[in-house]
Order: C-alpha cells, then structure tokens, then sequence
C-alpha cells in the first residue's frame, strides 16, 4: 500500500495527510474532517510509511501488513477496532501468523484494524506496483543508454588572436 504523506500523531485521534512545512511544526489535514491544523515540534508524528510491525524473523512495513489484510479481506473493511481482544488477536493472527506475540500489543493491533478501516472508507488504499516491474523498468532504460553512443559535439576551431 502507498502511504506516503499519510502521518499519525501522537495523543490524537484519527490519521492526518501531511500538507506542509512550516517553520517550527508541519500543516496537516485530518483524513475525516478535513481540518486543517499544526502539529508543533514537540509533537510526536509519526508517518505510516515508517512504522513496522514486528515478526518472529524480522520487522514487516505496515504497507506490506495493510497488502496482506487487504488480500484477505478481499478488498473490504476488517473487524471493528473496538471488538473483543480475544477476537482482534485472533484476526491480526490469521492476517499474519509469525507477527511477535509478545512484542506487539492488543492495542497495536487495535490501531492497524482502526487505520486500515479508515483508509478504507476514504478509498486511499492504493496497491503499490511489485518492486520487481519498476527495477526491470529501470534496467530496460539503464541498457538503452548503453547501447546509444553517446553524441560527441564537431570541434570548432576559435580564431587565435594574437
């Protein structure tokens, strides 16, 4: 999932899209009000982009978790954040079976079925395409640079004054 400029911030409810830079804190516009507001330096934000949820292996990026929820959900909305934690902890375990039990939180859990749910309902759960398209993209552009010579300019010759 892309979810870039998308921002959640500490002590306050709900997610924010990031609008600007301002000089000692940044302009952001709630996602279901669409008010606009500052959130100061001392602020703690933190953008979805950045956040990762922790497995047994390694940490997976809550955009790679928001793909598998969105898979097995078919596209639609997930449970509810205010149900049972025996039910959230059953759910987050089929998305994602080697999630770290004893790092992640009912509340964790609570927040990703709150944010997915959101995003869902504003229609910004947008599929990122496969990495592997965008590096032979890359590579395809890279090997067409190398195969065209590059243009060499004629040498002009300036008039030697004396």
């Amino acid at each position: 999932m892309v979810l870039k400029d998308i921002i959640a911030i500490a002590g306050e409810t709900g997610l924010f899209k990031f609008i600007a830079q301002g000089k000692n804190s940044i302009i952001v516009e709630h996602l279901e009000t669409k008010k606009r507001s500052s959130a100061f330096g001392s602020a703690k934000v933190n953008s979805l982009e950045d956040i990762a949820i922790f497995t047994e292996k390694e940490e997976m990026p809550l955009s790679q978790v928001f793909n598998r929820i969105f898979d097995s959900a078919e596209g639609n909305s997930v449970i509810d954040a205010k149900a049972d934690n025996a039910l959230l902890k059953k759910w987050f375990e089929e998305v994602l079976p080697e999630y770290d039990k004893d790092r992640v939180y009912v509340s964790d859990i609570k927040k990703i079925a709150h944010w997915y749910n959101t995003l869902h309902k504003l229609d910004l759960l947008v599929k990122e395409e496969p990495e592997e398209n965008q590096e032979t993209e890359e590579e395809n552009t890279t090997e067409k640079q190398e195969e065209k010579p590059a243009k060499k300019k004629p040498k002009t010759s300036s008039p030697k004054t004396k």
